[in-house]
């Protein structure tokens, strides 16, 4: 039971992770529950869209990312095989609306705007893009990235999230990054002056040799520059990565976790003294400044995702699909593309969510937030089970509302301010109930139609 629920916590808390089935040219398909509802149709309408650039110029020591190094220059058949698998995609979902947009990687500031304008001219041309709508692109700040940033706004991007990780070069050599401090600045300063207002930036703490000081001092330094959306990730060591090698052989050392959870802590006080309200446990935000796709992600709506690695989450109605199902695309570029050439799309597996395995990552992402989840949004999922019927009872659930870590109230059920740092310890206990609820339910229905069928039987 416990590590099922550790899977799935896994699982929903990265939407972007890079796992696919080994069957070759042709997609896995799986059914992981007996029980299936059909989703509301509220919530097919409409999807955000995840596209995935696979290329870098070079792999961060820290990074297990899908991600290549390019040998050679296909941005052409790339840009093509992107509109492709976007148009099928969107085709299948049958979705009239997309929300927000998101290129990820990789690095996407290695493409060339025209792939950028030419996905987004084919959303356009098959669903409802609004000039409103978030269009965000990822941003390696290199003289290179910075120097196309005034294009990518022509083509269709206003938003950027930087990946500054660290205003110490040192660090960055370490990370294996190939931007300076300086040049890290310099992205921020044209950034905003082209989206003003829309400028998120990345920053990494529990770095090699780091102490809550300096990271204190740099995090202030950072904020006197930054706009108004700042995302705080955790270094982690990554199996087969360069940077765990070095760590595991003695030659680089990382803080200890209660180093690492103090960070955390001066992170989040320094945030809030600066005007920034954390809205998620990584994400701050001031001026309202959140990020509208990564909402989506927590908020359990439905996404699209497109390119080597990407994963999605929607309903195929194009196919007669009444379930939501996770999707995952090919890994590698060369085997995707052929894929895509092939057949319209690289899906190599797809999974049907039963019943509780949504509710699952609907929970999971949804107590990330730091308003949590209403008995509103968990009724569009769970009409039938309340939050206050599935929690409302257990005991080790009882403790963390006890204990101040866990409230569950009129306005639905959350983290407390301590609870939100422990969230990764409370999971599993939530988790447990919710599978317990379900499989009570499950068995009560049963009945109840056994019970149906004795009494309409003729004697």
């Amino acid at each position: 039971m416990i590590k099922h629920t550790v899977c799935v916590a896994r699982r929903a808390l990265c939407p972007g992770l890079r796992c696919f089935s080994h069957t070759p040219g042709r997609d896995l398909i799986e059914d992981v529950s007996e029980w299936t509802e059909t989703v509301s149709p509220h919530l097919t309408k409409q999807a955000s869209l995840y596209v995935h650039w696979p290329y870098c110029l070079r792999r961060c020591s820290y990074c297990n990312f899908n991600k290549y190094i390019s040998r050679d220059n296909n941005d052409l058949v790339m840009t093509e095989c992107l509109q492709r698998e976007t148009e099928t995609l969107l085709q299948l979902s049958q979705v009239s609306c997309i929300t927000s947009v998101f290129f990820g990687g990789g690095t996407p500031s290695l493409a060339h705007p025209s792939t950028i304008a030419a996905v987004l001219e084919t959303v356009s041309r098959k669903v409802n893009l609004s000039d409103q709508a978030e269009v965000t692109l990822e941003v390696n700040p290199t003289p290179v990235g910075m120097s196309k940033l005034e294009d990518y706004c022509r083509a269709g991007v206003n938003r950027f999230s930087i990946g500054v990780q660290s205003l110490q070069d040192e660090d960055l050599k370490v990370l294996g990054r190939d931007h300076s401090s300086h040049q890290a600045l310099q992205t921020i300063e044209e950034a905003r002056r082209l989206c003003p207002g829309r400028v998120s930036v990345d920053v990494m703490f529990g770095r090699p040799k780091q102490s809550v000081e300096s990271w204190e001092n740099e995090l202030c330094e950072l904020l006197r520059v930054c706009d108004d959306h700042v995302s705080l990730y955790q270094l982690t060591l990554e199996r087969g990565t360069q940077l765990f090698k070095q760590v595991l052989g003695g030659e680089v050392t990382v803080p200890a976790e209660d180093v690492t959870a103090e960070m955390y802590q001066c992170a989040r006080r320094t945030l809030q003294h600066h005007g920034f309200l954390q809205y998620e446990v990584s994400n701050f935000a001031r001026h309202n400044a959140v990020s509208h796709h990564n909402m989506s992600y927590w908020k359990g709506r439905q996404y699209i995702g497109v390119g080597p690695g990407a994963h999605g989450r929607f309903v195929p109605l194009g196919v007669g699909g009444v379930s939501r199902e996770a999707r995952t695309q090919t890994l590698e570029p060369d085997v995707w593309i052929r894929e895509v050439q092939q057949r319209g799309h690289g899906t190599r597996r797809r999974i049907q969510l039963g019943h509780l395995e949504l509710l699952e990552e609907v929970l999971v992402m949804g107590m990330r937030m730091t308003k949590g989840i209403n008995h509103k949004h968990w009724g569009l999922f769970s009409p039938q089970l309340g939050l206050r019927e599935v929690f409302g009872t257990s005991s080790e659930v009882q403790e963390l509302l006890q204990s101040g870590r866990l409230i569950l109230d009129d306005r639905g059920l959350r983290c407390s301010w301590d609870g939100l740092a422990l969230l990764d310890s409370m999971l599993p206990a939530l988790l447990v109930e919710l599978e317990r609820q379900i499989s009570q339910r499950l068995q009560r229905d049963d009945h109840t139609d056994g019970q149906t069928k004795k009494t309409s039987s003729p004697r």
